[in-house]
């Protein structure tokens, strides 16, 4: 059976290192929401020793990205 709805994008997962304007983000993996809306499933390239974890809504920019664009 083929699926013909289209995947939501996942969401950008990032460490970020310092406060405001001198901020480091720094992507290391990526979040996909759980069917029910309830959580998410993560997965990270890296673990950070340092900084916060943010989950970020994809960029309707960075769409082409992926398509190689």
């Amino acid at each position: 059976m083929k699926r013909t709805e289209k995947k939501p994008r996942p969401h950008g997962v990032y460490v970020v290192e310092g406060e405001g304007d001198k901020a480091f983000w720094t992507r290391i993996g990526a979040a996909w929401s759980h069917d029910d809306g309830k959580g998410f499933n993560i997965s990270l390239s890296c673990l950070p020793l340092d900084g916060r974890l943010v989950v970020r809504e994809p960029k309707a920019a960075d769409a082409g990205e992926e398509a190689g664009q």
